[in-house]
């Protein structure tokens, strides 16, 4: 993805224990995530990214094995909560990485909008996103849903309570 705008946040190294616990947190306690198969594979402060590996269970259209929608709307969706995730955690560095993990309580979904592009056909898929601005109530995120050959297969965008 390329950034229209400069990064909410500057560069900072996460620490193996906040990094280690937003994968707990994405990956297993939000157990929709679990079913959809989210696996991080990135997280810095402006861009995290995650792969969905292609199961029978994912499939929307079973001529194709395609897919579901539903599917790239839900990963997108979280994707963007990820995003947000990150770059609160990068803002607030002065504090330790249990302090930090506590601040996603309250982060939740008040816009989302997917565009599907192409038809989601593959062994796998990534998942990327970013976040265009980071205020005290409210975030912007742009996500994409990408082939592992790189190609655009749906795009997102989304805004996310943080207070």
């Amino acid at each position: 993805m390329t950034r229209a705008t400069q990064t909410p946040v500057e560069a900072v190294a996460f620490e193996p224990a906040f990094i280690a616990g937003v994968k707990e947190i994405f990956e297993r306690k939000i157990a929709f995530n679990a079913v959809l198969g989210l696996r991080i594979t990135e997280i810095t402060a402006d861009r995290v990214r995650a792969r969905i590996d292609m199961r029978p269970e994912l499939v929307g259209h079973f001529a194709y094995n395609r897919i579901h929608g539903g599917v790239i709307s839900a990963g997108l969706d979280a994707m963007g909560g990820l995003a947000v995730m990150a770059a609160i955690g990068a803002r607030h560095m002065d504090e330790p990485p249990e302090q930090r993990l506590h601040r996603f309580a309250k982060l939740g979904t008040i816009d989302l909008r997917i565009d599907y592009l192409r038809p989601g056909i593959g062994e796998a898929f990534i998942l990327e996103a970013e976040v265009l601005r980071l205020g005290s109530r409210v975030a912007s995120t742009r996500m994409a849903f990408l082939a592992l050959d790189g190609k655009l297969l749906a795009t997102g965008a989304g805004a996310y309570i943080v207070s």
